[in-house]
């Protein structure tokens, strides 16, 4: 059986591909999934990813990955910087979860510049594009307990 680890984005992430363009890139959501599937089914993890412009179903799935013990590759988007739910939220996981932000948010705009949910993760990955989460998966599936596929 393989690890589970849920790949979560928050509000205007599945308008990728189509919004600021010069900030996050002409890649679309739906490659950025596949992205994530492919990297960890090479990787041995059984990798859920989701989006939602809705607080409360993010908060919900984050309950869900406290619940199962299993690993969480988060980017709150603009909930990095104020949604306290969020964070304590990220504050039940038991297992680890790593922050992501497509673009660099210290050389965005001011109110950008801080994320309440960093304090409760593992580690913080920015300004790399997608593959951020592409790091994040290969971080997640290297920790020890991570259990290979078939293992």
């Amino acid at each position: 059986m393989s690890a589970r680890v849920y790949v979560l984005n928050g509000p205007n992430l599945g308008r990728l591909g189509t919004r600021q363009v010069d900030v996050y890139g002409a890649t679309s959501y739906a490659d950025l999934v596949t992205l994530c599937v492919r990297t960890g089914r090479e990787l041995g993890l059984d990798v859920v990813v989701r989006q939602t412009d809705a607080e409360h179903e993010l908060v919900g799935w984050l309950h869900e990955a406290a619940d199962e013990g299993a690993a969480v590759v988060l980017n709150p988007a603009a909930w990095s910087h104020y949604s306290i739910a969020v964070r304590d939220a990220c504050a039940m996981l038991r297992a680890p979860l790593v922050e992501v932000h497509i673009s660099n948010i210290h050389a965005r705009e001011e109110f950008r510049r801080h994320s309440v949910v960093s304090a409760v993760a593992t580690g913080v990955i920015c300004g790399l594009g997608f593959d951020g989460y592409r790091l994040a998966l290969h971080h997640l599936a290297a920790r020890p307990g991570a259990e290979p596929a078939g293992g």
